[in-house]
């Protein structure tokens, strides 16, 4: 927003005689959800490993059913409130709510913006979460010596040593 509002502050640009600066917009747009990544992908990427190397391979196989189950349903409420909201615009411009409340009406723009939000549910969200799964799952496969190891489950074989 204060990119834009910089670019603004060129009168030509301002009075559409001069093409903003698209480029560094979309770079900062990108900088931006490349860093907001990091979070929920070490989340993925971190939470095999550690609770099989903290755990063991008994409580690894249980994080990945719960992982799984989430996932499912998280991704197909996704999937299924974006085409919810993608249906409701297409019945409302198809006359499904009456005269007059079709295009052009505010009924109209509230549905529009609903799909809006929507879409990205419908298509990215929803299968985007498979990927994570998938990812958990193949991470504690290739970890699978390490949880199988003398280094698997030190938290359990520290209770053990002090009992």
């Amino acid at each position: 927003v204060n990119e834009i509002r910089r670019q603004f502050q060129d009168p030509a640009v301002a009075e559409g005689t001069k093409e903003p600066d698209y480029d560094s917009c979309v770079a900062i747009a990108t900088k931006a959800s490349l860093r907001q990544m990091v979070p929920p992908a070490a989340l993925v990427i971190l939470t095999p490993l550690v609770v099989g190397i903290l755990f063991g391979k008994h409580t690894l196989a249980g994080v990945l059913p719960g992982a799984i189950s989430s996932g499912v349903q998280m991704a197909i409420s996704s999937s299924n409130t974006g085409g919810a909201w993608d249906n409701a615009k297409k019945y409302i411009e198809a006359g499904g709510l009456g005269e007059g409340k079709g295009k052009g009406s505010a009924q109209h723009a509230a549905a529009v913006t609903g799909d809006t939000v929507g879409d990205p549910l419908k298509d990215t969200s929803g299968p985007a979460l498979n990927i994570l799964i998938k990812l958990m799952a193949i991470i504690s496969v290739v970890f699978a010596p390490v949880m199988t190891s003398k280094y698997s489950g030190l938290v359990f074989n520290m209770l053990q040593n002090n009992m």
